[in-house]
This record gives structure tokens, sequence and C-alpha cells, in this order.
């Protein structure tokens, strides 16, 4: 491999390592990566910008969903249960440790995850 034949792939119109931020991503067939980390993502995963959230069954929430939890849940730090088939309606989707930020009837403020839950269809 001749000097500096690993730089050529890269363009400004490629996106940054989702991972570490770097500028220097390049293409390798149907894979982007990054030189500073060595992270690997497909291009369609660039692409799709905003990650997309299933509940237990593999069906798609979105944003003011109404689910039900699909199993009891104990409250960390409290002795309430969360009993399933509890209704949760008006979900907001955000990315981090729980999935899910709701309102539950009469425990209030939450957070769950996607795979306790199932999408209701009304």
């Amino acid at each position: 491999m001749r000097r500096g034949a690993l730089w050529e792939g890269m363009t400004d119109s490629l996106p940054p390592c989702p991972e570490c931020a770097s500028p220097y991503s390049y293409q390798v067939d149907a894979l982007l990566s990054c030189p500073a980390c060595g992270h690997e993502w497909s291009m369609d995963a660039a692409e799709a910008g905003a990650p997309e959230y299933r509940d237990s069954v593999g069906n798609v929430l979105a944003d003011g969903d109404t689910v039900t939890v699909i199993k009891d849940l104990k409250v960390k730090g409290s002795s309430m249960v969360i009993k399933v088939g509890t209704k949760v309606s008006g979900i907001r989707l955000v990315e981090g440790d729980h999935d899910i930020d709701c309102k539950i009837p009469k425990v209030g403020q939450m957070g769950l995850k996607t795979k306790f839950v199932k999408k209701v269809f009304e």
C-alpha cells in the first residue's frame, strides 16, 4: 500500500464519525470507517440520522403513541409497582438509558425502556 492511500477516500461530503465525531471518515465498499477510533458504520445508518425505537414485539414507536406495560415493574427507590396492562399515553422518545419519558397515572414522571412496553393500536 502506497503512502497516503488510506486518506484518498476521505471527502468533506461524508458524515463525521458517530462515535468520536472525527471529520476524517472514509468509505470502504458499503461501510464508512473512522481512522481516529476505528469505528465502522453503514451509509444507511448515517443517512437515517434519528434512531428508530421499537416496542417489545417490533412495532415502531413515535412521540405521542399510547403503550401498555407488559411486565410488572418495580419503581426504583420505592415500594410501588407498575402493574401489567398499565396504559401510558402521550409518550416521548428520548436517547439515553431509558428510551421513553412518560407520565404514568398514580405514579408520575417515569422513564421506561422500550423492551417493557407494547404499542396500543386504537
